[in-house]
């Protein structure tokens, strides 16, 4: 099969490496296509030291199990089932979990992708791939809403990217009012045509604050910007990981009593519900798409500002 692996920072093409033997209580997937998201693009910066094979937004086609031939999405956290934190439901938090393309377990930019069936879920026919690659960021996004109480509450989305997108749709489902804040204008004319309010940084109205502020940045100075424009017993809640450091004071996190809230995964199962209902708008989303031995140019595009999502195809 083919594959993109990474190692002390350096990305490699294989165009024919041995297929992954599933261990028990696992399965293989074709996979068909692949997105490249921020945290892909940190760990080619050292993000987790992770070495082995990239990639966890994934849709493909199960060969066995109980959704053998069909389409099916992966949940990324794999879990022992057997601690404190998986008995309680709290499995992203199992203390010995693998993280497919994160931590300790190959991931999906390859033809092949052995998972446990348990983070297995089969994909309505209603959604297309093309929607479907999109289920794991887009649960990310939904779990903000799980983790804090949106309704009647004013938010600022900070960055215009791939998150920034999908979390601006997700909280608008309940956030009394939106508002994405970004820097590059032709991103923002894609919130602008789903009716989501915008601004570009520089143009935010002096003393302009919210109750809640979500960090979609990507960046390392996302979060000092949020403690900026959150309101005084409001609300930060992180999106962004990097590979970096955080250079912010947190006087005014005690000095306004603000909330700050980290969000890492969310529920499948309602992102496949929220796609199969048409409740949010994936349309015109992936700028380019390329195949595996094109990875180059397909992390190039990734960091440019023209791109939006960029996906790597397995049928290419």
């Amino acid at each position: 099969m083919r594959a993109i692996s990474l190692k002390q920072s350096e990305l490699t093409y294989q165009a024919s490496i041995t297929e992954p033997i599933p261990n028990v209580g696992e399965v293989l997937v074709d996979i068909s296509l692949a997105g490249i998201c921020e945290t892909d693009l940190q760990l080619c910066k050292g993000y987790m030291s992770f070495s082995g094979i990239l990639g966890h937004e994934f849709v493909g086609v199960a060969r066995s199990g109980k959704y053998a031939g069909q389409r099916v999405v992966g949940e990324i956290n794999c879990i022992c089932s057997r601690c404190e934190w998986c008995l309680k439901g709290a499995g992203n938090h199992c203390p010995s979990r693998s993280v497919i393309g994160i931590l300790g377990r190959d991931g999906a930019f390859a033809d092949v992708l052995a998972i446990p069936e348990m983070n297995l879920h089969p994909v309505p026919d209603t959604v297309s791939d093309e929607q479907a690659v999109f289920v794991e960021p887009l649960a990310a996004a939904l779990q903000v809403g799980r983790q804090v109480d949106l309704e009647k509450c004013s938010v600022a989305v900070l960055g215009d990217g791939r998150l920034g997108m999908l979390s601006a749709q997700a909280t608008r489902l309940t956030a009394d009012a939106v508002l994405v804040v970004g820097k590059h204008v032709e991103k923002l004319t894609r919130f602008e045509r789903l009716g989501i309010p915008t601004v570009l940084l520089g143009a935010l109205p002096q003393g302009a604050s919210f109750d809640v502020v979500i960090d979609c940045t990507g960046s390392s100075g996302g979060l000092s910007l949020a403690t900026q424009l959150v309101k005084p017993s409001g609300t930060i809640v992180m999106k962004t990981t990097v590979a970096g450091n955080h250079d912010v004071s947190l006087a005014s996190i005690v000095i306004n009593e603000i909330n700050l809230v980290g969000s890492r995964c969310g529920p499948f199962d309602q992102a496949l519900s929220v796609l199969d209902s048409d409740s949010v708008d994936l349309t015109g989303l992936i700028s380019h798409r390329f195949s595996l031995a094109e990875i180059d140019d397909a992390m190039r595009a990734a960091v440019s500002p023209e791109a939006f999502k960029v996906i790597l195809d397995m049928g290419m």
